[in-house]
């Protein structure tokens, strides 16, 4: 609970930002950018494809199909064929007949044209000739359409030079003015049309349009049912084909607010009624068109009985009377329309679930869905609720979302876009509601996306600086090692080679008595730091901090090529740099009520051999630490220093790997915990020192001296030691009055029994 509770800069940022790309995804959410378009339109046509709406056995098409092109000839067929059809498809029941065309022009093949022409352009007196009743199939066609009482026709967009092509208004629209001023400026408009001869459309039970425009990306997914040249409003084919099926040629449809006491919670603001019929609509008067699969005979697996079983039936079957007792009761008491599915008058178009379809199957789809009661609807509410969504969730999961891992968030983003998705397609099978989950669950995606990406800066930012704090307890070679190889995060190690440092402040009891917490502990890091820095600039290892001490090692977990030289270089340096840090502490104030600055000296013993090195401790916590014989006698060659009041003792073992170095032998001693007596050296200095004359000089006086030391020649040694060259060696100076003590006792109290060299030492 603390975590939740806990809010940082950092969180605070984090929740802000993402509040705002919240409240900018949720004011977009009613935009009708195309690409946001694009992905709702893939959406809603992959629920039609995966639950395309049932066959009704209500519609039935007419195709003009290569088979009645070859019996009838060329398209367009005179008009005494379609009157002929028109009769056919009448007699046999038939409760509409739909003309998805326009007959603009007259019949040029009809004998009435035919003489017209011969009257005009031949100079030829007709009369004289023909007979008086000469047919005329336009006239014929017009009165099998009056006769027939079912039959719709249509108009559809014209040139703006056909303005004055008004279509034919049947005046089947009822509405109150204020309704009709809506539809006026929101229903698809037109300024021209092509529409039907006067006789055709007069002679119509109803005239509709048929006007379509597909979306941006040529899919036909809505359709208008009413259309507006700014001052009437006539309905659509499809509506006035439903109109004359279901109430007859005088029948009207009401265009209506949907009355309050009536309205669903889930409903659309306008309706149009035709008897018990109620189709959904908002103020522009279009629907979304319920697609289901339409089979032609192109269609059909069974060639020979497709049009007992499929959708479409051949004008030929119509036409030809050895086909009437099949025909008939299939189309008896449907809406019939009449289309085209031959090659090359295929008026096609894209639908939600199939592309080329002839555009006859648009009318029949909305036809039956109206008649079936099923509608998809995209009401007001629907926008809203999907901005709650993008809200609601989108607010939980930026709360949440930095108080959790990125696996996690991922787990929950996912869910929560499944539930989108998964509950739009829900209401869509159950309700016909279009929701779009897609910007929705985009939104909350680009929100995780965002949020993953700030947590990542954070993460590594944080790793960082736990990388670097870290790296002030562990050496930065075992962090880069522990990242690369985390099974390495483990007790146990390895054994292998090491140089290993002790270093310690020399008298640092007294030292600390005569200052407050705040400068010793000044004092204490400004040392720690320098002899840190150094170490690590020469590939050291720091493995401990032990109060004024110090332990660090060399050639792990890294290998480090002439590791035991490095040790030594940097021991050399710490020394070097203790002078610094003196004069450091004294400017600053830490010494300012002495007359002189704290002189911190440092004592360092260094040792090279096997040790075990590793994580090490316990399963709840360990560190990277070096055990062995090899670190303890380092730690009491770091212990003798004070013994023979040098700055830096090395091991045997360390001194065989750098005999360059100026360094000098300074005794055999047997230690605490170890039989073997164990020689040790004094390093003076690095290679330069060591080369020069003074040093030269000076190391063959000391080894004549130690030799005379280690043979018990005692009284020899002494005068050797008195000798004044010796002693010039400040640095050393201590360690010759030490000898000088020692030998006057040995020569007082005699030589010790068994005297073989070895000077034991219980320092520790």
């Amino acid at each position: 609970m603390r975590k939740f509770l806990t809010i940082d800069r950092w969180s605070l940022f984090h929740f802000s930002l993402l509040f705002i790309i919240l409240i900018a995804a949720v004011m977009y959410s009613d935009s009708n950018h195309i690409w946001r378009l694009q992905f709702q339109h893939f959406v809603f046509d992959s629920f039609n494809k995966m639950h395309p709406r049932e066959r009704s056995g209500d519609v039935v098409i007419v195709d003009i199909d290569e088979k009645s092109l070859a019996q009838h000839g060329q398209w367009p067929w005179s008009r005494d064929i379609l009157a002929d059809l028109t009769i056919r498809l009448s007699n046999m029941g038939v409760k509409s007949i739909v003309y998805d065309g326009v007959f603009a022009e007259e019949d040029r093949t009809s004998p009435k044209r035919f003489i017209e022409y011969l009257e005009e352009k031949q100079n030829l007196k007709v009369e004289e000739i023909f007979p008086e009743n000469i047919p005329d199939f336009d006239e014929a066609f017009a009165k099998a359409i009056k006769e027939s009482g079912v039959v719709v026709t249509g108009f559809t967009y014209g040139n703006l030079d056909r303005a004055v092509h008004e279509p034919l208004d049947k005046r089947r629209l009822l509405m109150r003015p204020d309704t009709k001023e809506t539809f006026l400026q929101n229903a698809p408009y037109f300024k021209g049309a092509a529409v039907n001869l006067s006789i055709f459309s007069k002679a119509a039970a109803g005239n509709g349009s048929f006007m379509a425009r597909p979306d941006f990306d040529g899919v036909m997914r809505r359709t208008g049912m009413v259309f507006s040249d700014g001052k009437t409003l006539y309905p659509s084919l499809s509506l006035e084909a439903i109109r004359v099926a279901v109430l007859g040629r005088k029948g009207t449809i009401q265009l209506a607010n949907t009355p309050l006491d009536k309205k669903k919670e889930i409903d659309t603001n306008y309706r149009i009624v035709l008897g018990d019929y109620i189709i959904p609509v908002e103020d522009d008067g279009k629907i979304y068109v319920y697609y289901r699969h339409f089979c032609s005979e192109q269609d059909a697996t069974d060639k020979i009985n497709y049009c007992v079983t499929h959708d479409y039936i051949s004008a030929l079957h119509i036409l030809d009377d050895q086909f009437r007792e099949k025909v008939e009761p299939l189309i008896k008491g449907k809406i019939v329309l009449i289309g085209t599915s031959a090659e090359g008058l295929k008026d096609l178009r894209n639908t939600a679930i199939a592309a080329y379809r002839p555009g006859v199957e648009v009318h029949a789809n909305v036809i039956e869905q109206v008649l079936q009661d099923k509608y998809l609807k995209r009401p007001d509410i629907t926008r809203h609720v999907e901005a709650f969504f993008i809200f609601a969730v989108g607010l939980f999961f930026i709360t949440i979302a930095q108080f959790i891992g990125v696996l996690l968030s991922l787990v929950l983003c996912c869910t929560l876009i499944s539930m989108a998705i998964f509950g739009a397609y829900l209401v869509y099978v159950d309700y016909g509601l279009l929701v779009d989950p897609a910007y929705p669950s985009l939104s909350v995606l680009g929100i995780f996306i965002v949020s993953t990406i700030l947590s990542y800066i954070h993460a590594e930012h944080k790793r960082k600086r736990i990388r670097n704090a870290f790296g002030m307890y562990v050496a930065k070679d075992v962090i880069r090692d522990l990242e690369r190889n985390p099974e390495h995060l483990k007790l146990g190690g390895e054994n292998r080679e090491l140089t290993v440092m002790f270093t310690d402040i020399r008298k640092f009891t007294s030292i600390s008595e005569g200052m407050s917490p705040e400068e010793l502990i000044n004092v204490m890091n400004k040392f720690l730091t320098g002899m840190t820095d150094i170490v690590m600039r020469h590939e050291g290892t720091v493995d401990k901090y032990i109060g004024d001490a110090m332990m660090a090692f060399w050639n792990a977990p890294r290998d480090v090529e002439n590791h035991a030289q490095k040790a030594c270089r940097a021991a050399l340096l710490m020394q070097g740099a203790l002078n610094q840090i003196n004069e450091v502490i004294y400017e600053n104030g830490d010494n300012s009520d002495r007359k002189s600055p704290i002189l911190l000296k440092a004592g360092i013993g260094i040792n090279t051999g096997i040790c075990a090195v590793g994580n090490m401790g316990s399963r709840q916590r360990f560190a990277y630490s070096a055990l062995g014989d090899p670190v303890n006698l380092a730690s009491r060659l770091e212990g003798l220093t004070k013994t023979y009041h040098t700055d830096i003792l090395i091991s045997k073992s360390t001194y065989e790997q750098t005999q360059d170095f100026a360094v000098l032998g300074v005794d055999l001693v047997r230690v605490t915990g170890k039989r073997e007596p164990v020689e040790i050296y004094a390093l003076l200095g690095d290679g330069e020192r060591a080369e020069k004359s003074e040093f030269i000089e000076l190391k063959k006086v000391h080894g004549e001296f130690m030799s005379l030391y280690r043979k018990a020649e005692f009284k020899k040694a002494l005068r050797l030691l008195e000798k004044e060259s010796l002693f010039k060696m400040q640095e050393l100076a201590m360690m010759y009055e030490m000898y000088q003590m020692r030998l006057q006792n040995f020569i007082e109290k005699g030589t010790p029994d068994g005297w073989d060299g070895v000077y034991f030492s219980d320092k520790k």
